[in-house]
């Protein structure tokens, strides 16, 4: 085999090992994403049943509890529906804007918004005063800065 024929072999497995790569890097991040809007969610239902238990166990009444109930599996429904039109909605979005701009991969995706969108200029540091004792200062700097 030749040195060329070597180097193509080469680079073909550096681009399979970097491939698989990130594609174990894309399944972490959406894993570890997941896992935190779950426990997120959970804590947050958790910590909603024990407030309005406590409310309801001064009232006393058992319509009150059968309510309470109905409401947090209301809710919980809710939210279930909406994290599923906000992921499909995004996912749709982002998918159309990919299609439409005709890209085959990501660098050359990057590489069309890139042109597409305005460039973002770097900001040069401010001449004037930036930090301030108070608003009273503040005021007065800005007093002054109005008269020149």
């Amino acid at each position: 085999m030749s040195e060329a024929g070597i180097a193509v072999a080469v680079d073909a497995l550096a681009a399979e090992k970097q491939r698989k790569f990130r594609i174990q890097a894309a399944a972490f991040m959406g894993l570890v994403g997941g896992i935190s809007a779950l426990f997120g969610f959970s804590r947050t239902l958790a910590t909603a049943k024990k407030s309005d238990s406590k409310v309801l166990q001064q009232q006393g009444t058992r319509q009150g509890l059968i309510l309470m109930d109905e409401g947090s599996t209301l809710a919980l429904r809710a939210l279930g529906w909406g994290t599923l039109y906000a992921v499909l909605g995004t996912g749709a979005f982002c998918y159309g804007v990919w299609k439409l701009s005709g890209a085959k991969d990501f660098e050359e995706f990057r590489l069309k918004m890139g042109n597409a969108l305005p460039r973002i200029t770097k900001d040069e540091p401010p001449k004037s005063r930036t930090d301030f004792d108070g608003l009273t200062d503040l005021m007065k700097y800005l007093a002054a800065w109005a008269k020149e």
